[in-house]
Formats: structure tokens, sequence, C-alpha cells
């Protein structure tokens, strides 16, 4: 059987790969397995980054309170410091339902967008809300529709999860799929816990010097730290730059686009558009939820649906014909009833799992950290340590 190469001259494989050919054993041995495997290594730091990003909310809030922020909103009365500690609550509720909105287009991205572009392009917008939140940690004053902003577009992480186990589905042999997705999906989980054990550790000293911002002095008495101690919360978003930018160019130059995946490859820019564009409706969608939830208090059994059907309609009326032809041909799932026994499995497994992650730390806080006073607990377990059992 023949191997046909993707290779341009000089040895260097193309960025869209045409023949992809991979149950055929010789393929795969001779060039199928290398390629597979450096998509593979790209993806998987590029969705552990993405769930940090998308998780990380949960253990900032904690700071914020003892740090004394006020979200823009008075603390003069317990009804003040009720209304504030809820708010923060909100904030990692806000980027759950984003990322959770945002996995609907994504599972629909690589089709329309190539693999590489995808994750390129994904890993890039994840610099937005790890970058604003640089900025936003480092006044008290910030209000609060600023962190909801920023909690929304945090939500790319958590649709990264959909797209990128799309993508590299593809580059494996069906015999080596449940190892590969296995390795993307446990590592890439993984960032749950990086994010956890690094953010207590990053935040204690100005590591990334005066263009990152003054530290912050607590309020309170946090463990070992005396009410006074400087705490650089803002490095919880300044940490991920660096890394989000090594993430973004291993993916733009060693990644690839498959033929088989997406069957309209070649105009870039038209790619792009339609990545974006998808990922607009999601944003949408999850803000309109946010705001019905969390400023009109809307019930949240009401507003997942609501975020729902009007996320898969702006795709549906709102994308362009070439789009649609493409969603109209994916949509067919909706009609399949494994697919929606498979959907409330994932909500208890997976969505216990992320759910408890995020509101863990605040949870220990809440719980644990103060009298029936309101003083602080000086024996309470400290939140950011005991983080990971969640």
């Amino acid at each position: 059987m023949g191997i046909c190469f993707n290779k341009k001259k000089g040895g260097a494989l193309k960025i869209n790969i045409q023949n992809w050919n991979i149950e055929d054993s010789a393929f795969w041995d001779a060039e199928g397995k290398k390629t597979a495997f450096r998509n593979l290594w790209i993806s998987i730091p590029a969705l552990l980054q993405s769930f940090s990003i998308w998780i990380m909310w949960g253990m900032i809030i904690v700071q914020m309170k003892k740090l004394g922020f006020t979200l823009g909103m008075p603390h003069e009365t317990l009804e003040d410091l009720k209304v504030f500690n809820e708010l923060l609550w909100t904030i990692p509720a806000i980027a759950g339902l984003s990322g959770a909105t945002l996995r609907i287009p994504n599972s629909f991205l690589i089709a329309i967008g190539g693999g590489r572009n995808v994750v390129f392009l994904s890993t890039v917008l994840l610099l937005i809300p790890a970058v604003g939140a640089g900025i936003a940690l480092q006044d008290i004053h910030t209000p609060y529709h600023v962190f909801a902003v920023l909690a929304v577009l945090s939500g790319f992480g958590g649709g990264n999860f959909a797209s990128s186990m799309s993508n590299i589905s593809f580059f494996f042999p069906k015999r080596m799929q449940g190892t590969a997705l296995g390795l993307n999906a446990g590592l890439g989980n993984l960032g749950v816990s990086v994010m956890q054990f690094l953010i207590p550790a990053v935040i204690t000293a100005g590591f990334f010097g005066a263009c990152a911002g003054a530290g912050l002095p607590l309020v309170e008495t946090d463990g070992t730290k005396a009410a006074g101690t400087l705490v650089y919360l803002q490095n919880a978003g300044w940490i991920w730059v660096l890394f989000l930018v090594l993430s973004a160019i291993a993916s733009f130059f060693g990644m690839n686009n498959l033929k088989m995946a997406t069957p309209e490859l070649g105009d870039y820019a038209g790619e792009f558009f339609r990545i974006v564009l998808l990922v607009f409706f999601g944003l949408v969608a999850a803000g309109t939820g946010s705001y019905l939830q969390a400023e009109l208090k809307w019930n949240m059994w009401l507003v997942l649906p609501i975020t729902i059907i009007l996320t898969l309609l702006l795709m549906k009326i709102l994308s362009p014909r070439q789009i649609k032809s493409s969603l109209d041909r994916q949509f067919a799932i909706f009609k399949n009833k494994h697919n929606w026994i498979m959907t409330i499995l994932y909500v208890m497994t997976f969505g216990s799992f992320i759910g408890y992650s995020a509101s863990f730390p605040k949870l220990i806080q809440d719980v644990f950290g103060y009298l029936p006073g309101g003083q602080v607990n000086p024996n309470a377990p400290n939140p950011m340590t005991w983080a990971f059992l969640g």
C-alpha cells in the first residue's frame, strides 16, 4: 500500500495536511505517529492553561475579601457585607456558566476553522482575561462589573476543552484514541490543581517588578501572615501571560490542520473569522445568562435553558451560509438519544468536579473562616492551602 507524505521541500511538514490515512499502519509508522504526538504534546499545555484561567476565580475571590476589595459598593452595614459576599460567589459562577456555554460553539470549531487555527486563536484569547485580571486586581475599588466581564471572558478556557478534544481525536487511529484523549483530557484537567498550587506561591512577592503593580496590604490575619502583609494578588493573572505566549507560538508553528477534519481549508482569514464569530455568539449568550442570574436574580434552572437555546439560535440564524451548512450537518447529533444520555452523565461527573473545584476555597473561608460574632477565626484552615481537596 502506497504512502502519501504531507511534506514541503526540505522536509518541513505542511500546516494543512491533505492526506491523513492513519488506519494504514505504514503511513502511521512513517509519518502519522510523529505528527500526531507533536500535536498532542502542544495541545496538552494549552488545555492545561485553559483550565487554570477558567477556574482561577475560585482562588482569587478568597484573597479579595482578605485584601479589602469593595467591588465598588459600600461596606457600612451587615446587609452590605452580605451582598458583597454574595457578589464574590457570583464571579466564579459566571466563569463556570460562560465556560459551559462556550463549549457549544467550540464543539463545531474544528470542522469550520481547522485544529491548529482553533488552538492558536483560543490560546491567544486567554490573554485577555489573564492580562485583565492582572490589571483589575491592582485596585481594591475595581467595580464588580469589571470582574464579571473578566469572568465571562475566562470562560474561553472552559470552552477550549470541547474543541481541543475534538481536534486530537482526528490525529490518532481508533485503537489509540482512548489513550490520546485520556492524556489530553487528564493532563489538561490538571490545570485546576496546578493553578491551586501556583497562585498561592506567586502572590507572595512582586515577582514581575514594578510594571506588574504594587502589593496590597491584608486587612485581616491570613494564617501565619499578619494584617498589613503585602499580597500581590494581580500575579494570579500575570503568571499565565508568558506561558500563554509560548503556547500560542508553539501551536502556530507546530500544529496542523487536517483536511479530513476541516473540509474547506486554505483561507486563513475566513477560518479565523468563522472561529471568532461562533465564539462571539457564545459570549453573547453567556453574558446574557450571567446578567439574568447575577443581576436580575433569575432562577438558575430557568437561566440555563435560556442560555443554551440562545446560543444555538444565534449560531443557527446569524451564521453566514458557509458556516450554516456545516452546522446543519453537525446539528444532527441533537436527534441522537445517546447524546442526551451522555450529556446528563457528563453534568454529574465533570460538572461536579469543576463545580467543587471552583467553589471549595470560598466554601472553606465562609464555613470556617469566621466566628459567630464575625471575628476572624484564628484556628481556621487556610483556604489556599486546602483548596486542592475540592
